[in-house]
């Protein structure tokens, strides 16, 4: 994978792997974010005798039931690979670019820090999760339309 691995004075900026998903270049930098699974607690009656009745239909022991408790998976644990920007990519000045960017369009609030912070990372998921991408670690795309990185040439022409 590109850029440099994270160490002291390079903080983790997104997950990183030893490999990138099959497939893609593998100097390309990719980051990967997991939704966990979404579990709801479900009581449900379960007859454990049923109702007896008298020949013309009249009942003659009420049926008896048990609470069951189960659970049940509402949304399925969800693994979404994205491109990002290299870790060595992530300069102060670059990620002070990145805040400045996101304070012009509304979604950070903090001082331009140069520092990947936990507001910085707030801001970062609050300018994705309406384009599609649900998470605090800066897509290349975002990176892209916020003017942080240049588009390929081939991008920039279709």
């Amino acid at each position: 994978m590109g850029g440099d691995a994270p160490g002291p004075d390079k903080p983790l900026l997104a997950q990183s792997f030893s490999e990138p998903p099959e497939g893609v270049d593998p100097e390309s930098c990719w980051g990967k974010d997991v939704s966990p699974a979404v579990i709801e607690t479900v009581k449900q009656p379960v007859l454990v005798q049923p109702a007896e009745l008298a020949e013309d239909g009249t009942v003659i022991t009420e049926p008896v039931y048990r609470r069951v408790t189960r659970q049940a998976i509402v949304k399925a644990r969800q693994e979404l690979w994205f491109e990002t920007p290299c870790q060595d990519a992530y300069t102060p000045d670059i990620i002070s670019s990145l805040q400045r960017a996101l304070k012009a369009r509304g979604v950070y609030f903090g001082p331009l820090s140069g520092q990947m912070d936990a507001r910085t990372r707030e801001a970062i998921r609050a300018y994705q999760a309406p384009r599609g991408l649900d998470s605090s670690v800066l897509s290349l795309a975002a990176a892209q339309k916020l003017g942080l990185v240049a588009l390929d040439r081939t991008e920039a022409e279709s």
